[in-house]
């Protein structure tokens, strides 16, 4: 039977083999960034698989960013890089529109839990740069794509200013879905000046929530904020031209 595998066939079982033995040592401690792997000669024979299998599952890791291949000197193993998590979120998004509204409920929890954190941990440097962000709403609330950006920078302090690695690389990681959709509603949104200064006005109470160093606050202001913009995109959804103080959040 084996005789008639492809060799597809047999690459891709060699191939997750390869790549099952570097994720558990990877998550067990036993290789970290920077190590070398074992010789191609040992790690086949450890593995059951050809060399040539082998060679063409190292190159699929590497292409994947997960390993570096040093001619003459063998593979390393690379320090994540999350913006190839955010490629694969982008990539699988234009194949399955529904992603995108379980990126934004993920947003909600990253986002709600960094505003507590942020409210103890966040340095001066954090609220300047909270502060200048905010400003940048404020500039270009008349601009639909800088002020997408601006309102996107307002939110990824928030979560900067958490100081919490795991919730920074998780932004990272949705933050080109998020920019799009800040982004694509922003025609929609603000079409008359009420609703503009209503959302540099909620931006300034998150912000004042979080110089108070008030979670509870911030929490609350924040899923307000979060609220109305679902509110907002539900009903544009059935009256899309719409516009009002109500529903403006983003």
């Amino acid at each position: 039977m084996s005789g008639n595998l492809t060799r597809s066939e047999t690459a891709e079982p060699s191939f997750a083999r390869v790549f099952a033995y570097l994720r558990e040592h990877l998550l067990s401690g036993a290789v970290r960034p920077g190590d070398k792997l074992l010789g191609e000669r040992e790690l086949s024979a450890r593995l059951g698989v050809s060399r040539p299998i082998l060679r063409e599952a190292l190159r699929a890791l590497s292409m994947l960013g997960v390993l570096e291949i040093r001619h003459g000197a063998g593979a390393f193993v690379r320090r994540p890089d999350v913006s190839l998590l955010g490629d694969v979120f982008a990539f699988t998004a234009c194949a399955d529109g529904s992603l995108v509204e379980d990126v934004m409920q993920a947003r909600i929890a990253i986002e709600c839990q960094a505003i507590r954190l942020a409210c103890a941990r966040a340095g001066r440097s954090d609220l300047e740069t909270l502060r200048d962000a905010l400003d940048g709403i404020a500039a270009t609330i008349s601009e639909p794509s800088a002020g997408g950006l601006a309102d996107h920078r307002f939110h990824a302090a928030i979560v900067s200013a958490a100081r919490s690695e795991t919730l920074s690389t998780l932004y990272v990681a949705i933050g080109g879905l998020l920019l799009r959709s800040h982004r694509d509603r922003r025609d929609d949104v603000f079409g008359t000046p009420e609703g503009r200064a209503y959302l540099v006005g909620h931006h300034r109470l998150i912000f004042e929530a979080v110089v108070a160093g008030d979670p509870a606050q911030a929490d609350a202001t924040l899923r307000e904020h979060f609220a109305i913009g679902d509110l907002h995109r539900r009903r544009h959804l059935t009256t899309p031209h719409q516009t009002s103080n109500e529903g403006v959040g983003s």
